[in-house]
């Protein structure tokens, strides 16, 4: 049986190596390089037939402060060790080797559940739309309209990582998208995704840094907490 609400692990892990948004994926590659064909499913969710793991990405790489970072939610804290103790400290960055020493790790652990009341929280980077969806989008004229099926997907896309991660809330999830930016397009492999930052308020505990939505596992859809009203614990 699925669990009702669960205390989940989250380890970051901070690294000295400055790196753009653009670079996210470089910098993904270069730890899948550094490990090689051993590298454990979780670092990039494909299968030896070239399909993909459909589901929650454990292992999420990010850029948080301006550097490198790599965020792992349960099973992939248990994977992790394997790049850390086969990491040599430099890496390649498109043409450039960089050194990327580790500067801080930090261990939680953190119950995932739904609340009487709301949290603050902001969303960088994230994609909402595919090709389905974006055509809808652009026909919407009133603004109400759009942020209403915005928060739908923000909505859909937090149940979609509640359920990655075995998780049954008790309640039902309220989201209300509090303020957005302006429409910007990111960039992969060529292909061409409109982005949004938001704020936005719902009634559950999301840990911090961890990525939803499109492309959540290379440093999409993060979602910072704007304050700690409920219980981190340190693993």
């Amino acid at each position: 049986m699925i669990p009702i609400d669960k205390k989940i692990r989250v380890l970051t892990i901070q690294f000295d190596a400055e790196i753009s948004s653009q670079e996210i994926v470089w910098f993904r590659g270069a730890v899948l390089k550094s490990l090689g064909d051993n590298a454990d499913l979780l670092y990039h969710n494909h299968i030896e037939n070239k399909t993909f793991r459909y589901s929650y990405p454990l292992i999420q790489y990010k850029r948080l402060g301006g550097k490198a970072a790599i965020v792992c939610v349960e099973n992939g804290a248990d994977v992790i060790g394997q790049y850390l103790s086969e990491a040599s400290g430099v890496i390649c960055i498109g043409n450039k080797e960089i050194k990327c020493d580790i500067t801080k790790i930090s261990p939680i652990r953190i119950l995932v559940q739904t609340w009487k009341h709301s949290f603050g929280y902001h969303i960088t980077r994230w994609l909402p739309l595919n090709s389905k969806n974006y055509q809808i989008y652009q026909l919407m004229e009133e603004d109400d309209e759009k942020k209403a099926m915005l928060e739908s997907i923000l909505k859909g896309n937090l149940l979609s990582m509640l359920k990655g991660l075995g998780i049954r809330i008790k309640d039902e999830l309220f989201v209300r998208i509090t303020q957005l930016s302006d429409s910007y397009i990111i960039y992969n492999k060529g292909v061409g995704m409109m982005a949004f930052n938001a704020d936005f308020t719902c009634n559950l505990s999301i840990p911090n840094n961890v990525g939803i939505g499109k492309n959540a596992s290379i440093g999409c859809g993060v979602v910072h907490q704007e304050r700690k009203d409920f219980t981190n614990n340190q693993i």
